[in-house]
């Protein structure tokens, strides 16, 4: 678990101490102050970040999972290229506003503080870790244990890096003790912008995120199986998500905490992104009613839905501007559109991942469906008659292919579980594509130019753990 933070004062004596304590610099801070702005600039960077050169989901993940493309600016993720300012805000972002934040609540909430409240250091906990767990599923080996001591008793100024596989060990351990903390009959919190209160909503949600993780290294470390039956057999202990009622969302409201794609795509006026080509032949090959969900007809007049791929060069690109299917803004682009962390159905497709793999009891075709039926449900839609059966048995590809379907919007976590599994098979690139990074799929980011700058020799160290070069082409730990 993360090192501590200490707040300094600053007293000279203690003689002196009333004297020489600063009312405008208090050493505490109320929890509910600083948990909405660790939530929000946390989930705000996940999701989209309103920035143009810093958006890794809006405009690399999501075009990377297959989900958009480009028509203009092809160069910034829709080919494989990344602008050092990803690397580096999005490194920034979840360590400085994300975690850090997030530590301070749980120091000012822990038993040692002046108001403890269990709760809130459960919370803390909780999205402390889910924050880390994006940052290794990008990066690989990061700075975990010693990531926040900067201003510790010892300071470390140069945190060392460690393996993928023990920050997973760790963050999982971690959600285990955010579970125990949260308890619904204890204290109440404020300040929380994503549950309003609910202390069982974060324990499913915490639950959750901690199964999916045991699933994902259960081809690596044996253990993991037995935890997720551990979980499954004991619901009082780590109840986790049960319908849609409970996805784990943060619904935006007015400017200026408005939705980063309503930001990009209504109040900058952005017009540069297609619906892919991938998704849009893949809903219509299986007749989903998704697709009208999830994009508009480019083209109003003829009301058809067509795409395009990723990695057309400019000259090509730009001739689908106003033809191509668009992103559906009346679903993800309000001022309140959700941001989505975890859905009830990606729940269900990982528990029927896990029966299958025989991770766990159960009905691996049984679970299919109800991911399937879940998936649709979220969107207000009823699974059309003769949908499941054309796809066949139950199978891992069968699994990942629906998974990735719901996954829309969620590109980071849809390009993850595409690194891992290989799923969905996606089609051969354009002959008019032209990629970077050799045409190979990005496995990962490279450090920000700032790590090497300011903790070298640490980065350096972590080449060895990340088993091969600090390139986008080298396989994180999970890959299967």
């Amino acid at each position: 678990m993360f090192a501590g933070i200490l707040i300094v004062a600053g007293a000279c004596t203690d003689d002196f101490e009333e004297l020489n304590s600063n009312p405008n610099k208090p050493t505490t801070v109320d929890p509910q102050y600083l948990l909405p702005q660790a939530i929000q600039t946390s989930i705000d960077n996940y999701w989209g970040n309103k920035t143009r050169n810093e958006r890794l989901n809006f405009d690399h993940a999501m075009s990377w999972a297959g989900y958009l493309t480009r028509n203009i600016y092809e160069n910034e993720g829709d080919n494989y290229n990344v602008q050092p300012s990803v690397n580096i805000t999005n490194w920034e972002v979840f360590y400085t506003d994300g975690l850090i934040n997030f530590q301070k609540v749980i120091e000012f909430s822990d038993a040692d503080s002046e108001n403890p409240n269990p709760n809130f250091e459960g919370v803390g906990l909780g999205m402390q870790a889910w924050v880390c767990s994006i940052i290794t599923d990008v990066w690989g080996a990061v700075p975990y244990n010693e990531a926040l001591s900067g201003t510790a008793e010892e300071p470390i100024f140069s945190p060392a890096y460690e393996a993928q596989e023990a920050v997973y060990a760790g963050i999982i351990e971690q959600l285990k003790v955010a579970n125990e903390k949260l308890n619904p009959d204890g204290p109440s919190i404020a300040g929380d912008i994503m549950f309003n209160g609910d202390i069982m909503m974060w324990k499913k949600f915490i639950n959750s995120t901690r199964f999916k993780l045991l699933n994902r290294q259960a081809h690596i470390v044996g253990s993991s199986s037995a935890e997720m039956q551990a979980m499954l057999a004991d619901p009082a202990t780590y109840p986790m998500m049960e319908s849609n009622d409970e996805i784990a969302k943060l619904v935006y409201g007015a400017l200026p905490t408005n939705n980063p794609w309503n930001d990009i795509l209504v109040q900058q006026g952005r017009t540069d992104w297609n619906i892919n080509s991938i998704l849009v032949e893949k809903l219509q090959s299986l007749n989903d009613p998704r697709l009208e969900v999830y994009a508009t007809p480019g083209n109003l007049a003829e009301g058809e839905f067509s795409g395009h791929p990723s990695g057309l060069p400019a000259a090509v690109a730009t001739n689908f501007l106003g033809f191509s299917a668009t992103i559906n803004q009346d679903v993800f682009a309000q001022l309140n559109s959700p941001a989505v962390l975890m859905s009830y159905a990606e729940l269900k497709f990982v528990m029927a991942e896990a029966a299958l793999e025989g991770d766990i009891a159960g009905d691996a075709q049984a679970l299919f469906e109800e991911g399937i039926t879940a998936a649709f449900d979220q969107y207000g839609l009823m699974v059309p008659d003769g949908y499941i059966a054309q796809l066949g048995a139950v199978s891992k590809e069968n699994i990942m292919t629906q998974k990735w379907l719901a996954l829309f919007g969620q590109g980071i976590e849809a390009w993850t579980e595409l690194r891992r599994t290989g799923f969905p098979v996606m089609p051969a690139a354009d002959p008019q594509a032209q990629f970077e990074n050799d045409g190979v799929l990005p496995t990962r980011l490279q450090y920000p130019n700032t790590e090497y700058s300011l903790n070298g020799a640490n980065v350096e160290s972590a080449l060895g753990l990340l088993g091969g070069a600090d390139n986008m082409k080298t396989p994180l730990w999970w890959v299967e």
